[in-house]
């Protein structure tokens, strides 16, 4: 993954979003998509000439797009939400397509992709594109053209904590890693499910490998009750000692009303004396 630290920005972590897509699809200009994103593919055709699956950072941005990119008024996208999970998908009209678990996750965006374009895969030719904030391109059979990643967006982070939260509205970075390490024990860090790029990418900021999480900082949590910790779902934080990384593109649209709101009581966080909510610049798309 690109990693960069914007000084400029008064977020302190940025990260690119992105697709990644076979060789050889035509590549699509992505405006502003107004109104609410719709989940999985909504009206005819259901089954679509561009399939993609995976990242919870970006799916309401793809499914936006799903509704108005068309070619002589018909939909040509369809993007499936990365949950629930007990909710199965048949993205193409195939019979090795239907009844699909759904890709979860940058990770599982990819692997799916990747699988799809492998001569004898039990997905074989089930997707097209895999939406995807890590930038891996696994090698593929030549005959298939490769994989192209296509950067999009940039994306900024934060930890959000519940609104009576013990835990200080400004932290430093390192305070913010001092947590994560385990070395304030009265507070308990979460981060999201395995193969999810906000994951991965959180952990490369608070210098944590996934090795680190089973073995020396325990105290991290990708499960509560039970269940998995889905990304940038606020309702996990329901204790005044927890907090999570969380995307502040998606706080601010769950708020805005152009997604589904899943803050429950999630503040977002400051760092390093930077309001989270006031950029003095825009990003670059």
């Amino acid at each position: 993954m690109d990693l960069t630290t914007r000084t400029d920005m008064k977020f302190t972590f940025n990260k690119p979003v992105a697709a990644v897509v076979a060789c050889g699809l035509a590549m699509i200009s992505l405006g502003a998509v107004a109104g609410t994103a719709s989940a999985d593919p909504v009206g005819t055709p259901t089954q679509r000439a561009l399939v993609g699956v995976g990242s919870d950072t970006t799916y309401n941005v793809l499914n936006g797009l799903s509704e108005v990119v068309t070619i002589g008024g018909v939909k040509q996208i369809a993007s499936y939400d990365p949950i629930p999970s007990t909710s199965l998908i048949s993205p193409k009209a195939a019979a090795n397509c239907q009844n699909l678990t759904r890709p979860n996750g940058s990770g599982a965006g990819r692997t799916a992709l990747i699988n799809s374009l492998t001569p004898g895969n039990a997905i074989e030719g089930c997707y097209d594109f895999g939406r995807s904030s890590s930038l891996t391109l696994t090698a593929v059979a030549t005959a298939t053209g490769g994989l192209t990643y296509i950067p999009f967006g940039v994306d900024a982070f934060t930890y959000a904590v519940a609104k009576d939260s013990a835990i200080p509205r400004d932290l430093s970075l390192n305070d913010v890693k001092s947590i994560f390490r385990c070395e304030v024990p009265e507070y308990q860090p979460y981060i999201p499910q395995s193969g999810s790029g906000t994951r991965s990418y959180w952990l490369a900021q608070m210098g944590i490998t996934e090795t680190q999480v089973l073995n020396t900082y325990t105290c991290i949590k990708d499960v509560k009750n039970g269940s998995i910790i889905q990304e940038h779902d606020g309702r996990v934080l329901t204790k005044s000692n927890e907090i999570a990384p969380f995307s502040i593109a998606n706080y601010v649209a769950q708020g805005a009303g152009v997604q589904t709101d899943l803050r429950g009581i999630a503040d977002l966080g400051n760092m390093d004396a930077k309001s989270s909510l006031n950029p003095t610049t825009t990003s670059t798309l």
